[in-house]
């Protein structure tokens, strides 16, 4: 019975296995605390619109998982340019979401595999 537990969420995408758009929401809305309660981040949202960041990531998000969501803004080359964000941040920011994935009790190997899916943005987003 286990293993027939297992194999169903192998067969589930991320999306799915993250309770669709309400468990995204759910997620984002702990990363949104996350970065409102962190003093080395929270200078980089201080002119930000939190309901259009808040839209965007879940909408990002969901394209990423596999969710039936189109992608329609602006890039994320084009969102972080300007922003001069530091490796170091860069890393906090991760951090952040790890712990609201954490927060929302997001299988760790569920985890691993959103931020495998994130992880080729990273030189696209530094320092640009």
């Amino acid at each position: 019975m286990l293993l027939s537990a297992c194999s169903n969420m192998a067969n589930l995408t991320l999306y799915q296995q993250l309770d669709g758009k309400a468990g995204l929401e759910r997620l984002v809305d702990s990363f949104i605390n996350q970065i409102g309660n962190d003093e080395q981040i929270i200078h980089y949202f201080e002119h930000a619109n939190i309901s259009h960041f808040r839209e965007g990531f879940i909408n990002h998000l969901c394209v990423l998982t596999n969710g039936p969501c189109e992608y329609t803004r602006d890039s994320m080359v084009e969102i972080h340019t300007g922003m001069n964000i530091t490796e170091a941040d860069f890393n906090h920011v991760v951090d952040l979401l790890i712990n609201a994935m954490n927060e929302q009790n997001i299988a760790h190997s569920v985890q691993n595999k959103i931020l495998a899916k994130m992880a080729p943005l990273r030189s696209e987003i530094i320092k640009i």
